[in-house]
């Protein structure tokens, strides 16, 4: 060990220093583990060592991104963690349009970055969240159809596999590596950095914000459906149905009160932007509006507020094929009923670009499934942790039988209790071709501290 942590350019860190809390902690305070070693790496040579020396010491290893991912896969007992945290440089190209992004960046610094020069690419929605896990799974936010997601514009990957080899992955080299990383999740190796295609965004754009009572869901609903259908693929919306938080941005009268949201973010001008998001903003009497003109980089920052460091999460998620009447009524009960202020049910309005890729260009599945249910558990309290996780499984059971048309977002996938039924949908047809690759990359699994694929014997 002692070895080891001499060839380090960062630093290991172990039980007894003074950071180590810190360093093992993560966004979601559900997740409390203690691994044996922490390696904060500074370069790829780093990340190299530490895939050697857990995989010849026999260790459990774990891969920290930006360490935001809501499963807690970041970290883990009496292992070793590999963390990226500290590598968080972006590199913008302005002719070719691109941005090399290291492995423990967040949206907001490739989002700063790339904004200087008035371009983005297709992130999440959250500013805090880590490029690396987001994108590893696919990749959801608001240039979802217009730019289609984050893996579709990944140009090529620099990773670490599980044979401590630094190898690009590309069209042009281990493209079936290159296939593999575009929605097959964390199995494949430790991705230090991401060349993402970047386009004309902002940098002052409209964003959306707009709640109004829950009893007009239907309406709500329906309008947004036969909107989305319409409007330009610039717009990609997502409903959340939930409870007016105590907040200062909305009307005292208002907070507490049960509301269907519409949020979107249009990337032009934001002149043509409220022209264009306007008709979301008067469908009838709303609860508050909050939308307005901003930088895109504040547009992107709307909801970190809703999803702080240290909360309680656990979330779950389904594709459905149609917005039902007797869809919506159960989401609204469902809603109802939720034990924590916080929660939420979202309705993710997909199609455009993400849904012209065609199903097995990418290990991404189930990219024709026009809508996808998020069922947030948010909450703080860790004695409430009980009531939240049954009420997210309650909804998905009630939801997935009847409603589901198969498949889930692999960002939002509970803990994976269920196991290979879940994952299964998750991967749709390409599980397959995944298990003969990871077998060609990782025969050991020596990756499994995630969606787990195993390798094909």
């Amino acid at each position: 060990m002692a070895e080891f942590a001499a060839g380090l350019r960062g630093r290991l860190i172990r039980p007894e220093d003074s950071d180590y809390d810190p360093a093992r902690s993560i966004w979601n305070a559900m997740v409390d583990r203690r691994p044996a070693l922490i390696v904060r790496c500074a370069h790829d040579a780093d990340v190299a060592a530490a895939v050697d020396f857990a995989r010849d010491q026999g260790l459990l290893l774990a891969v920290r991104g930006g360490g935001h991912g809501v499963a807690g896969h970041a970290v883990c007992d009496g292992g070793l963690v590999v963390d990226l945290s500290q590598m968080r440089g972006v590199e913008v190209d302005v002719e070719r349009r691109t941005a090399r992004a290291r492995g423990g960046c967040t949206l907001g610094d490739v989002d700063r970055a790339t904004q200087r020069h008035g371009l983005a690419t297709a992130l999440g929605v959250v500013s805090e969240t880590g490029v690396a896990g987001l994108t590893l799974s696919g990749g959801m936010g608001w240039l979802r159809r217009k730019y289609g997601l984050s893996c579709d514009n990944l140009a090529s990957a620099t990773l670490v596999t599980a044979d401590g080899r630094v190898r690009g992955a590309s069209e042009e080299e281990n493209p079936d590596l290159f296939w593999a990383i575009r929605g097959g999740g964390g199995n494949f190796g430790v991705v230090t950095s991401f060349e993402y295609r970047l386009h004309v965004v902002g940098p002052e754009v409209f964003l959306c914000f707009v709640l109004y009572p829950l009893s007009h869901a239907r309406e709500v609903l329906r309008f947004c459906e036969r909107y989305t259908a319409d409007a330009p693929e610039d717009v990609a919306p997502v409903a959340v149905l939930g409870r007016v938080p105590e907040a200062e941005e909305f009307p005292p009268e208002a907070r507490g009160e049960l509301f269907v949201a519409l949020l979107a973010v249009h990337p032009g001008g934001p002149a043509e932007g409220e022209r264009v998001l306007r008709p979301l903003r008067e469908i009838t009497e709303p609860l508050g509006d909050v939308s307005g003109a901003m930088p895109y980089t504040e547009a992107q920052k709307a909801l970190d507020a809703d999803y702080p460091d240290g909360g309680r999460y656990y979330w779950k998620s389904l594709n459905v094929g149609e917005l039902s009447d007797e869809l919506v009524e159960r989401l609204a009960t469902h809603v109802t009923a939720a034990p924590s202020p916080a929660s939420t049910i979202d309705v993710w309005f997909q199609g455009g670009a993400m849904a012209r890729v065609g199903e097995e260009e990418t290990a991404f599945a189930n990219r024709t499934a026009p809508y996808l249910l998020g069922l947030e558990a948010n909450w703080e309290e860790e004695a409430d942790s009980d009531a939240n996780m049954t009420w997210v499984r309650g909804v998905f059971a009630d939801l997935h039988g009847s409603f589901s048309t198969g498949g889930l977002y692999l960002n939002f996938p509970g803990f994976l209790e269920e196991g290979d039924k879940l994952l299964r949908e998750g991967y749709g047809g390409n599980r397959e071709r995944l298990a003969e690759i990871k077998a060609t990359y990782d025969p050991t699994n020596l990756f499994r501290l995630n969606a787990n694929i195993t390798p094909r014997p």
